[in-house]
């Protein structure tokens, strides 16, 4: 739901980089080059950022007050 503070596979601080990288591919950029202008090197961070589906606004739905 929310991108993880660190990658789970090798303990990565990424959880800043994750805005910068939703702008960058509103600008229609690719994914690819985003990943490597942020650095994002390593393959287990790079599943994170590219399997990752913002569910938080769907789930907010179902707040129970």
């Amino acid at each position: 739901m929310i991108i993880p503070v660190r990658c789970f596979s090798c303990g990565k601080p990424i959880g800043h980089l994750w805005e910068e990288y939703k702008e960058k591919l509103k600008k229609s950029e690719e994914p690819k080059k985003v990943l490597d202008s942020l650095k994002i090197d390593r393959y287990c961070c790079r599943s994170l950022f590219l399997g990752h589906v913002d569910l938080i606004d769907m789930a907010a739905q179902f707040k129970k007050f």
